[in-house]
């Protein structure tokens, strides 16, 4: 009787995918990771000193986690036993977890890889920690999402979490030679549909090989052009998840690129996230954040070309609109910058929860009744616009605290003038009220 995997057709024979062939044997043969697989590497010298501790692999797609974790279960002896949360339930894991007890008894330890380990819930996740604790398994989880984020603070804290890179056209290359040696023919691509097919991969090494597998089976009968090799072979959008991790790391590398004068940098990162499927009306919505965090009164207009961006891409729609945000981000990356009114909010924020329901002075309440101007309500109460220099110098703090100074302006660009002004206008201020002590002492 044929066994499964004869019955599914997939005895030995039977062809299996370029990149499942090219499967590395040893840890050697990973590209692209010596950062974490070389001898002086923390799995390096965890295999050296013949002991494994659980740890997480957290890298994208292709760069080879699962890989990594069979080839670590080969060279420990460990018995690899493999489930996927995406899959797998808690009466799975139950199953998994009394066979590893089992094994354990007979001196046989159990490497568990689980692929895609963020996608458990808390439960589940928390039904690991006696397992590993106790050495019942030695857990090696695989994820593509933060694990800070993702993977309970318990079970986190047994594991080391290992950082594996995408894999850069260097190892791109390595992969593509011994898909060659492999096929025993050459890639049918000139050097510059080589380089287009590496920039394809987006540093995924699976990837990688599934296209070149593709363009094995075109059977051209010269070097195809990068013309000719986009025409053959859709590229895939680049790797952006609006909701996770990778959209809150490129709206920061945008943020940070405007506050740090970098247009080349701000619009590169623009053009990413568009291009990755980002709503629109979000980066213009961010954009206007950083009008009115990082520019400020440096630049009032910077406010008011961020609105205008916003309105232009609801009148214009996509693509056309898009140029309009482009407009803006160039714009406010090539801006004077200040964060002084950000800082003077946040530090009038601060004092303001913490003096608690101060009333104002009564000398600038208004008195709309009898009883009110009874009670003092705008007795006192100077009219600015008949002074002489439009300044009065009496009190608009609450009686019971100092006057504080939060808005502290930067002389770079309007702000400068306004800094004149600010500073003019609290020194007079000052001179009044130390006038009018003066008086009242003598």
């Amino acid at each position: 009787m044929a066994n499964l995997f004869e019955a599914a057709g997939l005895e030995d024979e039977a062809p299996r995918p370029l990149a499942d062939r090219l499967r590395p044997a040893t840890l050697e043969h990973v590209v692209g990771q010596d950062h974490i697989i070389g001898a002086d590497a923390p799995l390096g010298r965890m295999l050296a000193n013949n002991r494994l501790s659980s740890i997480v692999l957290w890298g994208p797609p292709g760069t080879g986690k699962t890989t990594i974790a069979r080839l670590l279960s080969h060279h420990t002896g460990l018995h690899f036993e493999q489930v996927s949360a995406v899959f797998s339930g808690v009466a799975d894991l139950r199953k998994v977890f009394e066979a590893a007890k089992t094994r354990r008894q007979t001196g046989q330890g159990t490497l568990l890889f689980v692929d895609e380990i963020h996608r458990f819930n808390k439960s589940q996740q928390d039904s690991f920690l006696p397992y590993v604790e106790d050495g019942t398994v030695v857990l090696v989880g695989a994820t593509t999402e933060n694990p800070s984020f993702e993977i309970n603070a318990a079970l986190l804290s047994r594991a080391q979490v290992l950082v594996l890179n995408r894999l850069d056209d260097s190892a791109l290359e390595t992969l593509l030679k011994r898909a060659e040696e492999t096929m025993q023919t050459k890639l049918p691509l000139d050097e510059d549909a080589r380089a287009s097919l590496r920039a394809m991969a987006d540093g995924d090494g699976r990837y990688c090989l599934n296209l070149a597998e593709e363009v094995f089976a075109l059977k051209a009968d010269h070097d195809l052009t990068t013309a000719e090799l986009v025409t053959a072979i859709q590229r895939r959008a680049p790797i952006y998840d609006k909701g996770r991790e990778e959209h809150y790391n490129l709206i920061s590398a945008l943020h940070k690129s405007v506050r740090g004068s970098d247009v080349d940098a701000a619009l590169y990162w623009l053009a990413r996230m568009l291009a990755g499927g980002e709503d629109p009306l979000y980066l213009a919505r961010r954009m206007v954040r950083m009008a009115v965090e990082d520019i400020g009164i440096a630049d009032p207009q910077a406010l008011v070309q961020g609105i205008a961006a916003k309105d232009a891409y609801e009148f214009l729609g996509s693509p056309e609109g898009e140029l309009a945000l482009a407009q803006l981000c160039i714009y406010l990356a090539t801006a004077p910058k200040s964060n002084a009114g950000y800082k003077a909010f946040g530090a009038a924020m601060r004092t303001a929860k913490e003096s608690g329901s101060f009333m104002p002075p009564k000398n600038i309440l208004n008195a709309p009744t009898r009883m009110m101007k009874d009670l003092g309500y705008g007795d006192g109460y100077v009219y600015e616009h008949n002074q002489e220099q439009g300044v009065s110098g009496q009190r608009f703090f609450p009686d019971e605290m100092e006057p504080e100074i939060f808005y502290a302006p930067r002389e770079k660009g309007y702000e400068a003038q306004v800094m004149k002004r600010v500073a003019y206008w609290r020194k007079l201020r000052q001179d009044m009220i130390d006038h009018t002590q003066d008086t009242a002492d003598e």
